[in-house]
């Protein structure tokens, strides 16, 4: 793939890193949803805005598979109907999946105006599956959850890829 003009050639993601990524996100739902937010509607899935900043940015490593064991986690740490958030997770991972390569040609706020319709398209499928399942809804303040992961999407994608950014090199005789 032809680099975008302007954009920085970066080192390989170390899955490691990914891998703890995710578990810290993991860990914040939880934190966030025991703290005293309890569980708004309105606050932000950072598990979610972690996952499908991976599925667009390594695809092939972070997927529909992953999305669905952690969302299975955050089922079981919920309480919440099984399969719920497995169900949403996957969603936004086959999303985040299938407009990985467009997506990556935008700069980080356009971005974020495209990741939106994915956020929002998950928490409308969730809170279809828990009216179905007979839940109460929970307000209209829980649309303002994906519009702050929106929000929030240009901050994670600093420090997500800070680790993958070289360091600048004078050198004007090699072409990387």
């Amino acid at each position: 793939m032809i680099m975008p003009r302007g954009h920085q050639l970066l080192l390989p993601a170390n899955p490691l890193f990914m891998l703890l990524t995710l578990a810290l996100a993991l860990l914040l739902n939880m934190v966030q949803s025991m703290a005293w937010l309890g569980n708004a509607a309105w606050a932000p899935d950072w598990l979610a805005l972690v996952l499908v900043f991976w599925c667009i940015h390594q695809p092939l490593k972070v997927g529909v598979g992953v999305a669905f064991v952690l969302g299975l986690l955050t089922d079981v740490h919920q309480t919440s109907l099984l399969g719920q958030h497995a169900l949403t997770y996957t969603v936004q991972g086959f999303l985040a999946t299938m407009i990985h390569r467009r997506i990556l040609w935008f700069d980080v706020p356009s971005q974020a105006l495209q990741v939106l319709p994915v956020f929002l398209a998950a928490q409308v499928l969730e809170l279809t599956v828990r009216i179905t399942a007979g839940g109460l809804f929970p307000g209209w303040a829980m649309m303002v959850a994906p519009v702050l992961q929106a929000m929030l999407w240009p901050l994670i994608t600093v420090l997500l890829l800070a680790p993958q950014r070289r360091a600048p090199d004078p050198d004007k005789h090699r072409p990387l």
